[in-house]
């Protein structure tokens, strides 16, 4: 007797877990097949684009010189910097600033971390950077303009202007106050060289 209730709960565990399972795979494949309405496509917010930060200052060249736009270089301590940090969150990550961006600059970023290991070659052309635009603070944007003439091997810098972190910004709208700045550095530019 013992035995015949042992084999029922058994039984009964079995096909419970057998429903379960069925559950499982109806729930899975339906969550996998099922096809938006047109009212959700129409209703989905569209993505936020992307920026794309590059480390090497000779593919921002190359970039830049073919769709002349001016380098936008961020000189930021990644691993420790907290002002930096907050540019990032307050400024860089809103999408005015990045539809900003990706329309008029090439973006590098220059790091200058304290408990990471750069490559030898790129941490060697971040100081060289830090030093020419004697950096002593972060973070730093400096905005300009590269070139390179073909019997040289350095690279001519035409200055366009530095930033930080925006200065008395409403809180909440930091970017409008950052993209003032620049957008007055780069109109400050184009007027000393129409003079």
């Amino acid at each position: 007797m013992l035995n015949r209730i042992y084999i029922r709960k058994i039984l009964f565990i079995s096909f419970l877990h057998f429903l379960l399972s069925i559950t499982i795979a109806f729930a899975q494949k339906s969550g996998t097949s099922a096809k938006p309405t047109k009212a959700a496509k129409e209703v989905s917010v569209k993505e936020p684009q992307a920026l794309e930060w590059y480390t090497d200052l000779f593919k921002v060249y190359d970039i830049s010189k073919k769709t002349k736009k001016p380098i936008f270089a961020f000189f930021t301590g990644s691993d420790w910097c907290g002002w930096c940090k907050k540019l990032q969150a307050d400024v860089f990550a809103k999408q005015e600033f990045i539809t900003w961006a990706n329309k008029n600059v090439v973006l590098l970023e220059l790091d200058y971390p304290r408990f990471k290991q750069l490559p030898p070659e790129l941490m060697q052309q971040n100081q060289n950077l830090q030093q020419t635009f004697q950096i002593s603070g972060y973070p730093t944007i400096w905005m300009f303009n590269l070139s390179k003439p073909d019997t040289a091997n350095k690279f001519t810098i035409d200055a366009i202007g530095s930033t930080g972190y925006p200065q008395g910004a409403e809180v909440g709208n930091e970017q409008k106050k950052f993209l003032e700045d620049v957008n007055r550095l780069i109109d400050a530019k184009k007027n000393a060289g129409t003079k």
